[in-house]
């Protein structure tokens, strides 16, 4: 079985707990990410609005990513952007990337500018983040549990707050996957 190429959307990759349960899903062989420049370059600079710290933090994070998964990174994307069509322009790029980086999926919570007929033109699916989170709980729930417990543990260790997953999960706007972990573990 061949796993779901992902492309994850800059607005996945900036909220910590997230990023890092993706990636860990993705460690774990779960599903194979992809991203732009473009789209590393979005979280740098939102991780910039948390100070210069936020966006060094995102730069060395960018750095290890690109280490990791040396064959998530998309190019080839700028030339499909003239013949794709978004309700809002600054998206096309991502759907771009995903296009040319044969995605079968774009992950995002932004779904109103990323209509699913027209990502079904191209052969791609919309998917949230919690569902998709939930759905690899449902088939993989001990890679996932272990995944959202090291994210936990490192809450609690940088934050120095006793975070459990449920708690930490719904901050991250991820009940879904709460609650299906929780109810695969009763």
């Amino acid at each position: 079985m061949t796993r779901l190429r992902v492309l994850l959307d800059a607005c996945v990759l900036y909220p910590t707990v997230l990023r890092e349960i993706l990636l860990g899903a993705a460690g774990a062989g779960l599903f194979t990410p992809l991203w732009s420049a473009r789209l590393l370059e979005e979280w740098a600079r939102a991780a910039a609005r948390l100070g210069s710290e936020g966006e060094a933090v995102a730069r060395s994070e960018v750095a290890a990513m690109l280490v990791g998964w040396p064959d998530a990174m998309v190019s080839g994307a700028e030339g499909l952007e003239r013949r794709l069509w978004l309700p809002d322009p600054d998206d096309v790029h991502v759907l771009a990337a995903a296009v040319a980086a044969s995605a079968d999926a774009i992950l995002t919570f932004n779904a109103k500018d990323f209509p699913r007929g027209v990502l079904a033109e191209e052969g791609l699916l919309r998917l949230d983040p919690d569902q998709f989170l939930s759905e690899l709980a449902e088939r993989h729930p001990e890679v996932l549990r272990q995944v959202v417990q090291a994210s936990v543990d490192r809450a609690t260790r940088l934050s120095g707050e006793a975070w459990t997953a449920k708690t930490l999960l719904k901050k991250a706007r991820l009940n879904r996957l709460a609650k299906t972990l929780a109810r695969l573990s009763g």
